[in-house]
């Protein structure tokens, strides 16, 4: 049996998307800052038959999200999806203006760092597997930069070179790489945007292997 390895697991598209992917057959790893919702969230999947486990880490801090994605890969198995989609904090989202040097190191740490710490943590697995996922989830900053939303339109952007850099670099190994704009905000009665059609559709990039970036919806005018 094989992992998809969530980092950023919440009760939101997270809890929907270990849904989906574990009602498929993966065991769900679920990483994530607080111990206390990674309980809940893996009790909620075992309602439904999903194997379940939360690994704590903070993914500002390399070492702790290099830990926990290898000791799921020891418990659960090799990690054949990995799902990069942590919620940037609300002091990212600066005007640029007001940027300064230092306000830019935990936008990039988790943005930048953080992608590719997992991404070298997860990639032994899937090459072992001959297979393997990756997907990145950004909002629409990541393609269009919001003069209002410094933080997220600067580390966005590097995190989505990087992740395209990935697709092709790691295609001969059968490994795919795919990215996911969502520009509004996610919300349970949303047509294209609720948790549930989101996950839904990531699990088909999966499947699908159809391209590097796709779109929950058009971006606004």
């Amino acid at each position: 049996m094989t992992t998809f390895a969530l980092v950023g697991a919440g009760p939101g598209l997270g809890l929907a998307t270990a849904r989906r992917f574990g009602s498929a057959g993966h065991t769900v790893a679920l990483i994530s800052r607080n111990a206390e919702k990674l309980e809940g969230l893996s009790a909620e999947l075992a309602r439904d038959g999903i194997q379940a486990r939360g690994f704590t880490a903070d993914v500002l801090d390399t070492e702790s999200l290099d830990a926990a994605l290898n000791a799921a890969a020891t418990s659960l198995g090799p990690i054949e999806i990995l799902q990069y989609s942590p919620v940037p904090r609300a002091d990212f989202m600066k005007p640029v203006l007001e940027a300064t040097a230092d306000g830019l190191d935990a936008p990039l740490a988790l943005s930048v760092k953080g992608p590719v710490t997992a991404v070298n943590a997860a990639l032994p697995g899937m090459r072992q597997l001959g297979r393997g996922t990756l997907l990145f989830v950004n909002g629409g900053s990541a393609v269009r930069p919001h003069p209002d939303r410094a933080g997220t339109s600067i580390a966005f952007a590097a995190e989505s070179a990087y992740a395209h850099m990935l697709h092709d670099a790691l295609a001969p190994e059968n490994i795919h790489t795919a990215q996911l704009i969502i520009p509004s905000a996610i919300r349970p009665d949303a047509e294209h945007s609720s948790p549930e059609v989101l996950a839904h559709r990531l699990y088909d990039m999966h499947l699908k292997c159809n391209g590097f970036r796709h779109y929950a919806e058009p971006l606004p005018n």
